[in-house]
Parts: C-alpha cells; sequence; structure tokens
C-alpha cells in the first residue's frame, strides 16, 4: 500500500471508531508504518498532533450532537463524555468550552455559534517536479550543552513561543557562546514528542575544556543547563537557502522532507530527536555576511522494513 493510501486509511479508521477508545499503535497499523513514524508524519503535514485531530473531531461532533439534540442537555453530556472518554460531565464541559468559546448548556440556544473542525480527507493532485538538495549522513553521537522549555502543540506552531523563549533567555545564550568561542553555530534540538507538545532546547557544542570546569566556574548558574547527550544514528539532512532569516524557511523545509522526499525514500522517521543548525555568521553593515545565513535539519531516518 502506498504512502498516501495509508495515511487516509488510519484517518478513516479513526473516524469509524470516533466513540471508542483509541488506540495509537492500532491506528498506525492501518497506515502500515510504526506508531511513532505515523504520529511525527502527521504532526508534520497537517500542523497539529493525532491527539489533537483526535480531540477537536470529538468536541465538533459533540457539538452538532448538543444542538441538535432534544434530550436534556446534562444527559447528552453524560453520554458524549461517556462515548470520547472523558472522566465526568465536568471535564467534558471544560473542553468543550475551550474549543467552542461557549458552555455545552449555550450550544442548545438559538443562534449558538459553535466551530466545526472537518474530517481530514486527503486528495491526490498532480504534484512533484521540484528541486530538492538533500544528504544522507551517519552522524557520531555529540554531547550539546543548553536549556530547554516544554513547548505546547506542534513545531510547526512554536513560531511565537520561540520567538519569547529567544527573548527571555538572552543571558544563558551569551554564557554560552563565551564557553564555546564560536558563536555562529547554534544548535536547536526537538524530543520526547507528546500530545500535550514537546521538548525545545537551545544549545552549543562546547569544547572539552568548557566541559571539564563547567560546574566550577558557573557555579549554581551552571544548574540551568542540561547536558545533552545525542545517540549516533543516520540523519537526512537539507538545508534552507541562504538569507538574513533563514529560521522563518524552517517550518516549510520540513514539510517539503515529509511530502516530497520521504514518501518515495524507502526510509522512515526513527525515535531520536531531530535537530536544526542555524548558521549565523554576523557582521554588522556587512550585506553580504548578513545574507548568509542558513539552517540545516537533521531528521533522524532509518531504513524502511
Amino acid at each position: 500500500m502506498d504512502w498516501i493510501s495509508g495515511i487516509q486509511r488510519a484517518i478513516d479508521y479513526i473516524e469509524a471508531h470516533l466513540t471508542e477508545e483509541l488506540d495509537y499503535d492500532t491506528i498506525a497499523r492501518e497506515s502500515f508504518s510504526s506508531p511513532f513514524h505515523f504520529q511525527r508524519v502527521f504532526s508534520i503535514l497537517c500542523g497539529y498532533t493525532l491527539g489533537e485531530y483526535i480531540r477537536y473531531r470529538r468536541l465538533s461532533v459533540a457539538g452538532a450532537r448538543l444542538a441538535s439534540g432534544s434530550d436534556r442537555v446534562i444527559d447528552i453530556a453524560l453520554e458524549i463524555a461517556l462515548e470520547f472518554g472523558y472522566d465526568s460531565p465536568d471535564s467534558f464541559a471544560k473542553a468543550f468550552r475551550a474549543f467552542h468559546g461557549i458552555t455545552p448548556s449555550q450550544a442548545r440556544g438559538n443562534g449558538a455559534m459553535l466551530h466545526s473542525f472537518s474530517r481530514l480527507n486527503i486528495k491526490v493532485t498532480l504534484e512533484g517536479g521540484n528541486d530538492m538538495q538533500y544528504k544522507l549522513e551517519e552522524k557520531p553521537a555529540m554531547l550539546l550543552t543548553g536549556f530547554k522549555r516544554r513547548f505546547s502543540g506542534n513545531p510547526n506552531d512554536k513560531k511565537d513561543q520561540d520567538h519569547y523563549f529567544a527573548c527571555e533567555t538572552r543571558l544563558e545564550q551569551y554564557v554560552l557562546e563565551g564557553r564555546s568561542r564560536i558563536h555562529d553555530t547554534v544548535y536547536t534540538v526537538m524530543t520526547n514528542f507528546g500530545d500535550n507538545g514537546y521538548d525545545f532546547y537551545y544549545a552549543y557544542q562546547l569544547p572539552k575544556w568548557a566541559l571539564e570546569d563547567f560546574d566550577d566556574d558557573l557555579g549554581d548558574f551552571a544548574k540551568r543547563y542540561t547536558h545533552l547527550q545525542i545517540p549516533a544514528g543516520l540523519y537526512v539532512v537539507c538545508e534552507t537557502e541562504r538569507c538574513m532569516y533563514p529560521t522563518n524557511l524552517v517550518d516549510e523545509l520540513r514539510r517539503r522532507i515529509v511530502t516530497e522526499w520521504l514518501p518515495s525514500s524507502g526510509y522512515v522517521l526513527r525515535d531520536a530527536p531531530e535537530l536544526g543548525v542555524i548558521h549565523w555568521p554576523f557582521e554588522d553593515g556587512n550585506d553580504a555576511v548578513n545574507n548568509s545565513h542558513y539552517c540545516e535539519i537533521w531528521l533522524p531516518v532509518s531504513r524502511e522494513q
């Protein structure tokens, strides 16, 4: 079965069992891929996690049932809460309000404004013919030193979170820059993906001398950092174009890797950290230097079984 048909088969399975307990392993088997590969591809392709899709679809269906039902709201809410796996009508009501902006009882009112989240259908269109440069590289194990924050949602939604994180951690960045002595190469790491988000690290690869005396030199400030071991493994590596702000191009490049390269590559995503490498040489007033910035994306892959 081809890649597109597998994704659609999994979506069809979700829709057919929306009122039942859904197991991610079972959903992934419908797509003939591993749970990790399916969830990461789904997230990158659709812009939200698998768990978010299921939750949004259930709440959309719940809104329509409440608006059109004739039974008491409390009875319908209890029935929906049980069907969709909420612990209680109260927990369902809280989720309903967060999604629709109104309470379940208000959904019954004349002219109540509800949100609709439509089901996914993958449409096959004429695509391709695009040029994409990539390389497959076996990367050695790496030790990175950085600081992290738990980001919510999906990496494609991280722009605002990333901006505030960068602005709020200038001191931590400057200390790492001083320890590394290499100011123009920065690593970002995304790992521990889940329905509630993922861990995002801002890191440097420090020289041996800087690591040996790290805790002694920084004292209590050293507690702000994590030494992150990146295991050796195979990566597909792609680069953005050279420009002033290449970080703005990363999300679209990630989507292109998944939609254009991955389906016919013979590889799948493996469960390992995703890395970004920001090459940011800087020379104030030198447009040639400032417009030579670029980012690399390292997606961990393995041979399809």
